[in-house]
């Protein structure tokens, strides 16, 4: 189960070299159901998502280079390249019913940095162990609006995007 919330952002991190990343490259065989290959530096993976927006099921398979650079060819629509930062959350905050210990808690903000077609896109996405914990979360400070429920900023829709 994929459990994320996703956001666009005000200003990105000036120290961004300090993490770690992640190339990616990923392509659409299908949009509904989600059926995705990726690169993600010098892994390849399919991957089957199910129906949903913050919450939903989520398979990914192995494969190897050949398989990848066979399928790229057969797949749909705009292929999607990125440079995708891992940034701990640091004293994540949550609202203030949240009755859990947060101290326990652990959150990391993956940052998306699109290449071309998408050079401008920026997104934010923060993965979570639950509904409850992503609902309860506050955004950080840099972040602009949550675009979780806003079907335009899931990547399979980008992948269909006429431009």
């Amino acid at each position: 189960m994929e459990i994320e919330r996703k956001f666009t952002v005000k200003t990105i991190p000036v120290n961004l070299d300090q993490y770690q990343f992640h190339t990616i490259e990923q392509a659409y065989l299908n949009t509904d159901p989600v059926v995705r290959i990726r690169k993600e530096d010098d892994n390849y993976y399919l991957t089957y998502k199910g129906k949903g927006l913050m919450a939903r099921e989520e398979y990914n398979l192995p494969l190897n280079e050949q398989s990848y650079y066979h399928l790229r060819e057969k797949a749909d629509g705009n292929v999607i390249a990125k440079k995708r930062y891992l940034i701990p959350v640091e004293n994540p905050t949550f609202a203030s019913d949240f009755e859990f210990p947060v101290d326990q808690i652990s959150l990391t903000i993956e940052l998306d940095i699109f290449e071309a077609p998408f050079e401008n896109l920026i997104i934010a996405e923060v993965e979570f162990p639950d509904e409850k914990t992503a609902q309860a979360f506050m955004p950080v400070d840099w972040f602009l609006d949550d675009v979780t429920n806003n079907p335009e900023y899931h990547n399979s829709n980008l992948s269909r995007k006429k431009l």
